[in-house]
């Protein structure tokens, strides 16, 4: 296990301790991802290994891909669908009753933007985190550093660069806050609606 400097340059690529340990991860994630999909009680063999923590009834739909495993903290009734990324240099941290769509990736790394630097190896991570009764779209992608509150909807399709605060619906590149959810999402949904029309 090693510690990845969290919010400051780091020697990310070409560290043999680091290649080390991702590779370690590679194994088991290659390992997870042949198993058959309703493999259940394999599967949460294999991830309370892997993850640094998990609650309890936890499904993550193979195929899986994770940097090192144990920066990721599960917590109870979460699902995540085909074609999970997470690059957990920093740590990511799901609450409760979290749900997340196919091809969604979370990641903690960044690279230098000198290029000299860059070109080193030099990197940067950010931990995130995901509050509880959260439900990710299809095709999101969750950057370095970002906090997504309770209970809000990330649109499919979503590039999420900045936090976003509990009880909201946000969408988009860059994702932004359309709507905070309210009592009247219990009895309509907006099935033929556009955006446009309805904001």
């Amino acid at each position: 296990m090693v510690d990845v400097p969290v919010n400051c340059f780091f020697q990310g690529c070409y560290n043999p301790e680091f290649e080390k340990e991702i590779e370690k991860c590679k194994k088991i994630c290659f390992e997870y991802n042949k198993l058959n999909p309703f493999d259940r009680e394999t599967q949460t063999e294999i991830l309370k290994g892997l993850l640094g923590s998990m609650g309890e009834n936890v499904i993550i739909t193979p195929p899986f891909w994770c940097d090192y495993g144990y920066h990721i903290k599960v917590g109870n009734d979460f699902y995540s669908n085909h074609n999970l990324i997470i690059t957990d240099g920093a740590e990511v941290k799901f609450g409760d009753n979290v749900f997340i769509a196919p091809n969604c990736c979370f990641t903690t790394a960044e690279h230098a933007i000198d290029p000299e630097m860059r070109k080193n190896g030099i990197e940067i991570a950010k931990p995130i985190t995901v509050g509880n009764n959260v439900w990710i779209g299809a095709g999101s992608v969750v950057l370095a550093g970002v906090s997504i509150g309770d209970n809000s909807v990330i649109g499919a399709g979503s590039v999420v660069t900045r936090d976003i605060p509990e009880n909201s619906v946000a969408v988009g590149v860059p994702c932004r806050v359309m709507r905070k959810i309210t009592k009247e999402d219990k009895n309509t949904y907006p099935l033929h609606e556009s955006i446009k029309d309805k904001y």
